[in-house]
């Protein structure tokens, strides 16, 4: 049998054997739980860091009925005494709400119905046993059927479903409920928040709160939602957030399991780059790593040794807190951006209970500081160091979340430098007239006013790249023009290829950083770049007439534009 394939997607526990799939082993999760549990257990922790597959490890090694062969070799196969009192020894109810949604509030009621009337058929045994009462077991009917009479039945039925399992087996139920926060999420969305709040702590109320049907309880979601709005009266509830040490590694990758997994792909030699990109984040005192990035891109380095890094965990969510944050930043704000796309670090005071509606704030004091809360629970930012109380020295994590940063910073940019239109179209002008002075002045003022990377320890050519996209996305506005970056010209590939074709005019950019404000030095090391490299070649090629050179240096919000015409 050959390497073992990775488990991208793979959400079900016994699928990892019986599949014969790569599984970084988080069974020592079981334990600690047992050890130290609360009657609820609330985890939050960002998307994409394992939460679904440990619920449903979970699932399986509590559920009466399992296969106790699964947890051969593992971790918790060692705690023999744990293994023989709780392996497959108990009724399990697991939901996952991800899918509870909808653009008005009833929709996403019937989406609730179905999520539980689908888990309600799981247990469709329950209509042979003499143990249920005839009234029981049409209830139970109509909530697999999804059919529910009154509001009251859909909010009574996880409650109700513990209450017939307990009744069957005589052991009280345990319950997961897997992306508890998704439907507030989507309700703040959508404009129905008040009515999901009501009815997510109806549910949970009836099913958590002084229920002898129910042995314990694990939640997970990103946000530690208000107590007080959802969970409200819930005795020994108790709630590990990305702040805590216990439990910290087993959400995410550690070094060592890492290593481990690319040296079993014989990509061990990428280490470095995995690192830079995907690592960084803290939780409690443990450094992890966001295991759906190195499982994505072990994937592609497998199959190919040399394959460029890539951002996953970037594409699995439309990343709107960050939109939301430069785009409502104050001054304060903005230069605290900088501070983090240099590298550098801020000391915030974060709030650990959330509601949606505290993003609405009048107060936008306030309503910034629920944002940096938001971002560090849902991985933008993470720990520098140990937290003081509630006060936290925030960083942006790794390499790929710095670029979900500059994605979105480029993206204000170019919405906000073209909505002046009439300076927009002088910066054109000048640009495709090779008036290099005008060039510098406008980009100068569009620079004062925008988020910049500052002087500090970050790589230069990090702080060139930083640049390069702000200008490359102001240039590709311009519907008119053909722009490309990092193309090939001559001997080398130059940093922004830009042509008109109705003009015939093309004109080669190179940017630079002026390290300590060296404007001049570093205008001519760009200007010797282009002619050395023959930058102008493909222009040439492509019959522009016209060709523009363009040395541009940039540092913190100023920049100089050394220029020479073909």
């Amino acid at each position: 049998m050959g390497r073992k394939k990775l488990p991208i997607g793979i959400e079900f526990f016994e699928h990892f054997k019986r599949d014969h799939f790569y599984y970084v082993d988080k069974t020592g999760f079981i334990r600690d739980l047992l050890n130290t549990r609360g009657s609820v257990n609330l985890f939050t922790r960002p998307r994409r860091f394992g939460k679904s597959l440990n619920m449903d490890m979970l699932k399986t090694f509590f559920e009466i009925g399992t296969d106790p062969s699964l947890f051969d070799g593992l971790e918790i196969a060692g705690e023999k005494e744990l293994c023989e009192q709780h392996l497959g020894k108990y009724p399990v109810i697991s939901i996952s709400l991800k899918d509870v949604e909808g653009l008005d509030f009833q929709t996403a009621c019937g989406m609730l119905g179905i999520t539980a009337g689908k888990e309600a058929r799981r247990f469709k045994f329950l209509l042979e046993s003499d143990k249920l009462m005839p009234y029981e077991k049409e209830k139970l009917i109509r909530l697999m059927k999804g059919d529910f009479e009154k509001e009251i039945d859909l909010y009574n039925s996880l409650g109700f479903l513990t209450e017939l399992l307990f009744t069957y087996y005589g052991i009280p139920v345990i319950v997961l409920i897997d992306e508890y926060d998704v439907p507030l999420d989507k309700a703040y969305r959508h404009g129905y928040y008040p009515e999901m709040v009501a009815l997510i702590r109806s549910l949970f109320s009836q099913v958590l709160k002084t229920n002898k049907s129910l042995y314990f309880a694990v939640i997970t979601g990103c946000l530690q939602i208000a107590r007080e709005s959802i969970f409200t009266g819930l005795n020994n509830f108790k709630v590990r957030t990305i702040s805590d040490v216990d439990f910290a590694e087993y959400f995410g990758f550690t070094d060592r399991e890492v290593r481990e997994m690319l040296q079993y792909y014989g990509v061990e030699d990428r280490f470095a780059d995995v690192k830079e990109w995907y690592d960084g984040y803290r939780f409690g005192n443990t450094d992890v790593y966001c295991p759906w990035d190195v499982i994505n891109q072990c994937d592609k380095m497998r199959a190919k040794k040399n394959s460029p890094m890539e951002s996953h965990w970037e594409n699995s969510s439309s990343n709107a807190i960050v939109r939301d944050l430069i785009q409502d930043s104050t001054d304060a704000a903005r230069t605290e951006i900088e501070t983090l796309i240099s590298g550098g670090c801020i000391e915030k005071t974060l709030i650990p209970e959330l509601t949606y509606t505290d993003l609405d704030s009048e107060d936008q004091g306030l309503r910034q500081s629920y944002l940096w809360s938001v971002l560090y629970s849902a991985g933008y930012l993470t720990d520098s160091g140990e937290p003081d109380g509630r006060i936290h020295r925030l960083v942006i994590p790794n390499k790929e979340v710095l670029g979900i940063y500059q994605d979105r910073i480029y993206s204000w940019f170019r919405v906000r430098v073209t909505g002046n239109t009439e300076k927009w179209q002088k910066f054109c002008t000048a640009l495709e007239t090779g008036n290099a002075e005008e060039v510098e002045r406008i980009f100068n003022t569009f620079l004062e006013d925008s988020i910049s990377i500052r002087d500090t320890f970050v790589r230069k050519e990090m702080k060139e790249n930083f640049y390069h996209g702000l200008l490359l996305g102001l240039l590709t506005a311009e519907g008119r023009w053909l722009v490309r970056s990092n193309a090939e010209s001559g001997i080398g590939y130059t940093d922004i290829m830009l042509e008109i074709p109705s003009k015939d005019i093309g004109c080669v950019i190179e940017v630079k950083y002026a390290e300590n404000g060296a404007f001049d030095s570093a205008c001519r090391e760009a200007m010797h770049q282009i002619e050395d490299g023959r930058y102008v070649t493909a222009l040439r090629n492509n019959n522009m007439q016209i060709i523009h050179k363009y040395g541009i240096a940039c540092c913190k919000k100023s920049c100089k534009v050394l220029y020479s015409k073909e």
